[in-house]
């Protein structure tokens, strides 16, 4: 299957977990044998329009990110493409447009990543994220909450599948457990970590024997930290910044406990790779986290709406057994995520058929 991407910012431009989704599934469907076409801003040295990068192709549409005119230039370029499917994403909603009208002039069908929720209140911006929940064939968030965003910019639920984003378990069952703490929270220190939730039931769990390993880094790292000292547990906390993949999960592994308390995440993709791991989830519950459908069902799962709260699921956690893998998270394997998004892909082609 040809299937070309339209994103003018990718993994190769920017950090962010939906390029990163994207760039994940791009090289799963390479690694299949799967023809991938990337459209998108250049963001290689030297003059080339094409750039093959480990199997995926990448096709300059705009010398930079932010230039006009990108949204036709993108149209024109997937018809001389020709793919079976175009896969549009939600990042800046009005390339979209751009995507469609290439889908339509090579005769293949939209499927459209909606990754964040988004505010379709706010003029032509808003118009724009109209646009993209409801033209794409179909449209496809990483969780239900995501989902309900979508719905609320006018998409129709039926045509919103939720694909939550693949862990790779064969890395997971390999790893040996690293260096860490008991108890170890993850993400990108800024505004919306709601850190200090975790600190404070630390505060009222000081009488137990434990300690806390921070991953991550941001703007907030400094205030996170000075926090710690004010409520005088610093000694048991360690922070250690960015770490890869593979570094994260053997502090998983080492880990018992791995506490969520961020007040806006799509998609809690951390969190799975520590329950795959073993290690039992505490989730402090917030409108815009989709994290607790995570645990909501899941026997070594608790969820919390304060931090009150968090020392209970503390202190419960204690009483269950240490796990080196989960099995029963194998069903969000990468096999599992990239058969997925195929299936989206045919039901779209199938549908467009129809049509």
């Amino acid at each position: 299957m040809r299937v070309a991407f339209v994103s003018e910012t990718t993994a190769h431009h920017a950090d962010g977990d939906d390029v990163a989704r994207l760039q994940l599934l791009a090289d799963l469907l390479a690694e299949r044998g799967h023809d991938v076409h990337v459209c998108c801003a250049q963001w290689w040295e030297g003059q080339p329009d094409t750039f093959e990068y480990e199997d995926v192709t990448y096709h300059a549409v705009t010398e930079e990110r932010g230039q006009r005119w990108f949204s036709p230039k993108a149209a024109a370029l997937v018809r001389r493409l020709e793919p079976d499917v175009v896969h549009a994403t939600s990042r800046t909603p009005g390339h979209v447009y751009g995507a469609r009208w290439g889908g339509l002039l090579a005769g293949a069908p939209v499927v459209c990543d909606w990754y964040d929720p988004h505010d379709a209140s706010d003029g032509l911006r808003g118009r724009a994220y109209r646009y993209a929940a409801r033209k794409p064939s179909s449209v496809v968030a990483p969780s239900r909450t995501v989902k309900t965003s979508v719905r609320e910019c006018g998409g129709n639920g039926e045509d919103v599948r939720v694909v939550p984003t693949g862990i790779d378990m064969d890395q997971i069952r390999r790893a040996v457990p690293g260096e860490g703490a008991d108890i170890v929270a993850s993400r990108r220190l800024d505004g919306d970590a709601n850190i200090e939730s975790l600190f404070l039931a630390l505060a009222e769990f000081r009488e137990y024997d434990w300690n806390c390993t921070i991953v991550g880094d941001g703007p907030e790292r400094e205030g996170y930290e000075r926090q710690a000292r004010d409520l005088r547990i610093d000694d048991r906390i360690e922070f250690v910044g960015d770490c890869s993949v593979e570094e994260r999960v053997e502090i998983f592994k080492n880990a018992h406990v791995y506490v969520h308390t961020a007040e806006k995440t799509s998609f809690a993709l951390d969190l799975l790779r520590a329950l795959a791991c073993g290690c039992v989830g505490i989730v402090e519950y917030h409108a815009e986290s989709s994290a607790h459908e995570l645990v909501e069902t899941y026997e070594r799962g608790f969820r919390a709406t304060n931090d009150e709260e968090i020392v209970e699921c503390l202190i419960a956690a204690g009483d269950l057994e240490r796990k080196a893998v989960d099995e029963s998270f194998a069903e969000y394997d990468h096999d599992r995520f990239v058969e997925d998004y195929l299936d989206a892909y045919r039901d779209a082609q199938d549908d467009a058929g129809l049509l």
